[in-house]
């Protein structure tokens, strides 16, 4: 039987069709075809031809005046005007499974750490697959453990909810990210680095993430210097994947890193196309692809698993109003602020616990968590509000009881919420921690 099966893949991988187009023009990294009109559609691959008889990955991004508009893979050098643009059935297909795990691979679906070629899985899946029908989706399940307590307290995850980490460059998203994955309570993590720096790679996956959290992880690569294509097609293989994985029945963490150079991916591929720009040069495919990759994390229809999604946002010079970052606020579940204030004061993981939300509140709690997490919040709230006065000695103890239960307990909380990345607290473990510094009484020693 596997003979058989092996030999219906390799029938399934042979070209039924094959047509043949002219390249006329080429600018940046696009290419103007003629003789392909009713052939390719947008979104659809073809191999582009150089003078030195290599081919090249290309994607259908738009049409010109009776020409077909392709955007390469790769750099275009040796394409030259009179080369071929050849399309085929087989220019792309992908068959992720289980035996990705443990695998780090490119936006292409190919293996890029050295060990070797893919155990694929026996179907082709779609790149941009849709999401569940809503009215055939369960409902979003019980609290996923993450072992950091600023989440599980403050801003619980739940299976199948949707995240944004919102942050500002070199503010520890990365970090955080690798500590949700390493102890989620998830049965396997597709890991997207989306624009990642090259040399941050090696040093996400054998620091961060480490050999037990790479072991159930299935690790998407496509780094800054890559052109544009491979950046967004990077994004929408991690859900393909951890689609794969939830039809099997798994419960997937989806980590992508970040959504906001998936925009700019596609802000680059929209302006090649013609697209008019819009806010800071945004065309509107951006902001019409952004819920159509984020809406396939959720929870599965009956008798599959669940793809519980964390995206994060890098958000241009701090501004967490700029377009994409109020785009996806809207989108998701919830939204994580990590402050570089508070990175700044050596605080990490830098979560700003009063300017982050989860929409799962209060449900996912019980009563005596959700009345630990209220006071936790009110004396945070009452401490942030009294800073710069404590700071500079303008506030008399004893004016006001609130203000020195917060004062006194600040430094407690803020110990609470200092975590290192190899530091797991289970969430039970977290409330009661909370629950004996919250019981001082005001003016003890926490």
């Amino acid at each position: 039987m596997r003979v058989l099966s092996n030999l219906l893949s390799e029938i399934e991988r042979m070209p039924t069709r094959s047509w043949r187009g002219e390249i006329r023009s080429a600018t940046g990294m696009t290419l103007e075809v003629e003789g392909l009109r009713r052939v390719l559609a947008v979104g659809d691959k073809c191999w582009a031809e150089t003078a030195r008889g290599q081919r090249l990955l290309c994607e259908t991004i738009g049409f010109r005046q009776g020409r077909t508009l392709l955007m390469a893979f790769d750099n275009l050098d040796g394409v030259a005007e009179g080369c071929a643009a050849v399309t085929d059935d087989t220019a792309f297909t992908l068959r992720p499974g289980p035996g990705w795990l443990g695998r780090v691979v490119n936006a292409l679906g190919e293996p890029i750490d050295g060990r070797g070629p893919l155990r694929n899985g026996h179907h082709a899946r779609p790149l941009r697959a849709a999401p569940p029908p809503a009215y055939a989706r369960r409902r979003v399940g019980a609290k996923m453990d993450t072992g950091v307590r600023a989440i599980d307290v403050f801003t619980p995850i739940c299976r199948g909810q949707r995240m944004g980490v919102f942050a500002g460059s070199g503010v520890g998203k990365s970090t955080l990210l690798s500590m949700v994955a390493r102890h989620a309570g998830a049965d396997a993590i597709v890991i997207g680095l989306v624009g990642e720096r090259g040399r941050e790679v090696q040093e996400f996956i054998q620091d961060d993430l480490g050999a037990d959290g790479l072991a159930r992880s299935v690790v998407v690569v496509a780094t800054s210097d890559e052109p544009p294509l491979m950046r967004r097609q990077a994004a929408y293989l991690c859900l393909t994947v951890a689609e794969e994985l939830r039809d099997r029945g798994l419960h997937v963490l989806c980590l992508i890193d970040s959504v906001t150079r998936f925009a700019m991916a596609q802000r680059e591929i929209g302006l090649a196309a013609g697209e008019p720009p819009t806010a800071k040069s945004y065309p509107p495919s951006v902001f019409a692809e952004l819920p159509k990759l984020m809406e396939r994390a959720g929870p599965g229809r009956e008798g599959q698993g669940d793809i519980t999604g964390i995206f994060t946002v890098l958000v241009d010079g701090d501004d967490h109003d700029e377009p994409i970052a109020d785009a996806v606020r809207g989108i998701l579940d919830g939204h994580i602020v990590l402050d570089r204030r508070i990175a700044e004061q050596g605080r990490y993981p830098a979560v700003n616990v009063l300017r982050s939300v989860s929409r799962l509140l209060p449900g996912c709690h019980t009563a005596e968590q959700n009345a630990l997490l209220r006071r936790a919040r009110s004396l945070a709230a009452t401490y942030d509000n009294m800073r710069e006065l404590v700071r500079i000695g303008a506030y008399k103890q004893g004016t006001d009881a609130e203000v020195d239960g917060a004062v006194a307990l600040n430094p407690a909380l803020e110990e609470f919420l200092r975590q290192g990345k190899d530091d797991a607290t289970p969430s039970p473990d977290s409330f009661r921690v909370l629950d004996r510094i919250l019981a001082v009484p005001a003016g003890a020693t926490p």
